[in-house]
């Protein structure tokens, strides 16, 4: 493969990372996933949570495709691309931890930022909390954000609408 394939490869996996993190947040850990992912949406004052063994799934997609792309483990089958994908997965995880449980939630830092996309982002995932149970929300991603002002109008109609149960601070 060229290095203008490779990085190409690379970056369209990051940001398709960032598709698979929105669906497997909205359909998994709040649907099915619900019992691993309540914690991170419950006050605590543990280092770990239920919720970071959902990390373990994107650590093992990731070693797959390291796994596919490698001469020493599949021999002639190896599939290059697989190297690639599997480096994009990784490096979108390092943005995760950084932007999620780094900047929003400050596990491994303080700073909170007050303009600019960051503060964007965290805006963003504090609406996302704002929802009481696994009902309803909003932004679902982790590095994209949509407009604060624009997910606040769809938490209020979700509200109004019976879907979702809203932190009593958001409600008015």
């Amino acid at each position: 493969m060229s290095t203008l394939a490779i990085i190409a490869l690379i970056l369209v996996t990051v940001a398709a990372m960032e598709g698979v993190a929105w669906a497997s947040h909205k359909y998994i850990m709040h649907g099915f996933g619900w019992a691993w992912h309540r914690d991170h949406h419950e006050p605590h004052d543990k280092m770990l949570e239920k919720n970071d063994l959902f990390a373990l799934f994107g650590a093992a997609m990731s070693i797959s495709m390291f796994a596919a792309g490698s001469p020493m483990i599949m021999g002639a089958a190896a599939w290059e691309p697989g190297t690639w994908i599997g480096l994009g997965i990784l490096l979108y995880g390092i943005i995760y931890t950084l932007v999620h449980d780094g900047l929003v939630h400050q596990r491994y830092f303080r700073w909170v930022p007050r303009r600019g996309y960051a503060k964007r982002l965290v805006q963003a995932h504090k609406l996302h909390h704002a929802t009481i149970g696994k009902e309803g929300g909003v932004s679902f991603g982790f590095v994209f954000a949509r407009d604060p002002a624009k997910l606040k109008a769809e938490l209020k109609a979700q509200r109004e609408a019976g879907i979702a149960v809203v932190r009593e601070a958001l409600a008015d």
